[in-house]
């Protein structure tokens, strides 16, 4: 018996990815939509542009959709500008849906809900563990205007809604801008190539700081739970694996997984972004020596985000209660979802 029908907005994604191949492996219908069709099996591909409105009446009229799983965002110059186009992408699609036969969305957001978007990061008075009660950060935040267009589209179609709060997400995606397991894979490869110490490239404040991580499965699970658990419904729930670790631990477990020698951490950060000038070099050969499946080393890594994530100079530890509370109680040991991944990616040759 199927559990309904699913639209996965940006199944191309880390989370979008894991979570259309979860719900298929679950019982539902599912479509998924990006810009570029993509085979993934048993998910019927969706290919539009969201900013686009008439292609997207187009491609979603007389879908059958029951549930919303929005996963994507588009990247622009500047909060304001993040703002006028994610709340579009947002409001164009549920105009393209039939409203009647909707029954529920989910929105994913992220840890910028307490710390502020990217120009603010920080700015705010952060009080850790984040709490889902914590008042919204002052200044342009993306991620409320998207809430807000949520809201509004529930209230006018009558449907119910959930918002998921993951940390850094760990899961397998290819092509995916905020991908810190993939990145941090292809990195170790690297410096295991050139014989250059692991060296981690974030602050002190991380290295030492307890923190917390999100596993794509763990998302893909409460979000399912989540969107059709009557007692869970108009909530906003954050996602976290359940452990919290300390990067200078961490670190030097993943260095001993591909065999590195791990140094101290810096006293100022070192950003991959601007270290990685001759990755592309590197990885052209290791692609020749190892026949690696993916020459073009852009669709690996994405040392800006993994820099804005280790670099932080405040703690992140996500309260994770409400959702036990609510009875969401899977768990998931961050360390074993960076080893699975790396293991994944070594049997897929996408690292050495």
């Amino acid at each position: 018996m199927r559990k309904g029908t699913a639209l996965v907005v940006g199944a191309t994604g880390i989370t979008g990815g894991n979570l259309a191949g979860y719900l298929v492996a679950s019982g539902w219908s599912v479509y998924g939509l990006s810009r570029h069709a993509t085979v993934q099996g048993g998910v019927i591909p969706v290919a539009v542009d969201l900013l686009d409105s008439q292609a997207t009446h187009k491609a979603l009229a007389g879908l059958p959709i029951t549930h919303v799983f929005y996963c994507t965002w588009v990247r622009r110059d500047n909060e304001q500008a993040n703002i006028e186009a994610n709340s579009a992408m947002m409001r164009n699609l549920f105009a393209a849906l039939d409203g009647e036969r909707l029954q529920h969305a989910s929105l994913v957001t992220g840890t910028k809900q307490y710390l502020g978007s990217f120009e603010a990061y920080g700015s705010g008075r952060i009080e850790t563990p984040f709490r889902e009660s914590e008042p919204r950060v002052p200044g342009d935040n993306f991620y409320y205007a998207l809430e807000d267009v949520l809201f509004e589209a529930a209230e006018q179609h009558g449907f119910s809604w959930n918002v998921h709060r993951p940390h850094t997400v760990i899961g397998y995606a290819r092509g995916n801008a905020m991908n810190m397991g993939t990145t941090l894979a292809v990195y170790a490869s690297i410096c295991k190539a050139t014989g250059q110490p692991f060296v981690f490239p974030g602050s002190q404040t991380q290295w030492n700081a307890l923190t917390d991580m999100t596993d794509a499965l763990v998302l893909a699970r409460q979000m399912e739970w989540a969107a059709t658990s009557p007692g869970a419904a108009n909530q906003a729930f954050n996602t976290v694996n359940g452990d919290v670790f300390r990067w200078r631990r961490m670190w030097r477990e993943i260095g001993e997984y591909f065999g590195l020698a791990v140094a101290d951490c810096p006293e100022a950060p070192q950003p991959l972004d601007s270290r990685m000038g001759d990755a592309k070099a590197v990885w052209a050969e290791l692609v020749q020596q190892h026949n690696l499946a993916e020459p073009d080393l852009d669709k690996l890594v994405s040392w800006w985000h993994t820099d804005a994530d280790l670099g932080r100079e405040q703690e992140c530890v996500n309260d994770t209660t409400k959702a036990r509370d609510f009875g969401f109680d899977h768990f998931r040991e961050t360390r074993s979802a960076f080893f699975d991944l790396f293991d994944r990616l070594r049997a897929e040759k996408l690292i050495p």
